[in-house]
């Protein structure tokens, strides 16, 4: 439980300013109460199964990838040495793969080798449900059933809410943490993680997957780009999701990784929250949030959220959202020309595309490059089409 300084006292359960324009009173927040301990869990992470299942995920859309071929060769018997390396506690991830990415900004991105990337899946088949359970529903980043389509249809409703269908005038505070999964405090992750996860077995394998990441600061960061480092990012700021939610009462908050944003109809609210937040932030998990990336906009004059520009009765596509998107699929072109993928991996990601980009006003955009894929893919059809027309013939000649 948290116990922090006098600051955290400030905030009440009905956002509302006392007379000094300060909050009085908190509420403590309900996980922290009673919490599910889970022990014995190891067996299951080990099961063949599992590791089997924890393959299969690995794979997806990579199946024409050289070194996806090479493990599925000897499918069983490099199963079956995870299994032992596991069992034996002899199991070592082998050196991170990093490379730059620009898309615009520089980002470092660590690519795990492929037997490592399974044993992540295996993780986190059996601890996410047991964390999924706990984090608060306007958290959408890396979770079933969530995603940015999701984010966004949130953010709109909590904009028609707060300003009456935009007859009033009101506020949100976007902030982002400075520099979040290069500053992640291990330690602090596994102290979260154990108040769960009693099983030392398992423990031990996290502790060996976060120790494989050479950061600049040693007990510091998570590789970006690791299945279980977008996991524990949900799992560590979890503290922060309850904390704005149990404590700050905030009522309209969204979390997207480490972007979050708040609304409400007085900034002078969203100020102390700003304040209380960067505190907790920084006493409780050792981070702040970026001082340039953190203001409080009137909703108004257009909000940046998740790649769109977010207006009162309109939305429009950033123009770097735009030109990283065509990027992507020139790649994924010159993938396909050469072999690479298959054409099921352009077509998911177009899939992905036009719904994401459904959300602003796009029409004739959309319309324009998919006369265009049209033309360059005429003669591809999609697995998921196959399915598509199988279902529909299916159902043409099913009996009344």
């Amino acid at each position: 439980m948290f116990v922090g300084n006098n600051n955290y006292n400030n905030l009440n359960g009905n956002n509302n300013l006392n007379n000094n324009g300060r909050f009085v009173g908190i509420t403590l927040p309900c996980h922290d109460i009673l919490m599910k301990t889970y022990k014995n869990l190891w067996s299951e992470l080990c099961g063949y199964e599992n590791l089997e299942l924890a393959f299969r995920r690995a794979r997806k859309h990579k199946t024409l990838k050289p070194y996806v071929i090479e493990f599925e060769k000897n499918l069983n018997e490099n199963l079956l040495l995870l299994r032992a390396e596991l069992l034996l506690h002899s199991y070592e991830p082998k050196p991170l793969e990093t490379f730059i990415l620009h898309d615009p900004k520089s980002r470092k991105i660590s690519k795990s080798d492929f037997r490592d990337r399974v044993v992540h899946h295996a993780l986190c088949n059996i601890i996410e449900p047991i964390f999924e359970k706990a984090f608060i529903r306007d958290s959408y980043a890396n979770r079933i059933s969530k995603g940015t389509l999701k984010a966004i249809q949130r953010f709109d409703y909590f904009k028609r809410k707060v300003s009456k269908n935009c007859t009033k005038n009101c506020f949100i505070l976007k902030a982002d943490i400075k520099h979040y999964f290069e500053t992640v405090d291990q330690d602090v992750l596994m102290g979260i993680i154990k108040r769960k996860i009693k099983d030392e077995k398992v423990i031990w394998l996290v502790k060996t997957i976060l120790s494989n990441y050479n950061s600049k600061k040693k007990g510091k960061g998570m590789p970006l780009g690791n299945l279980t480092s977008q996991f524990f990012a949900n799992v560590y700021l979890d503290e922060l999701d309850n904390f704005v939610k149990h404590k700050l009462k905030a009522k309209h908050y969204i979390r997207y990784v480490d972007d979050f944003v708040i609304l409400h109809v007085s900034k002078q609210w969203l100020e102390l929250c700003k304040s209380e937040i960067n505190n907790f932030l920084m006493c409780k998990l050792n981070l702040q949030l970026h001082s340039d990336k953190t203001k409080i906009f009137q909703i108004s004059k257009g909000t940046s959220f998740l790649g769109l520009r977010i207006f009162p009765h309109h939305k429009l596509l950033k123009k770097r959202n735009i030109r990283k998107f065509e990027s992507k699929l020139n790649l994924l072109s010159r993938q396909f020309n050469e072999k690479q993928i298959d054409y099921d991996k352009i077509y998911d990601f177009l899939e992905g595309w036009v719904a994401y980009a459904k959300n602003a006003n796009t029409y004739n955009y959309r319309k324009s490059f998919m006369e265009n894929i049209e033309k360059k893919f005429k003669s591809e059809i999609s697995t998921k089409e196959i399915n598509r027309y199988f279902r529909l013939a299916k159902l043409s000649f099913s009996p009344r």
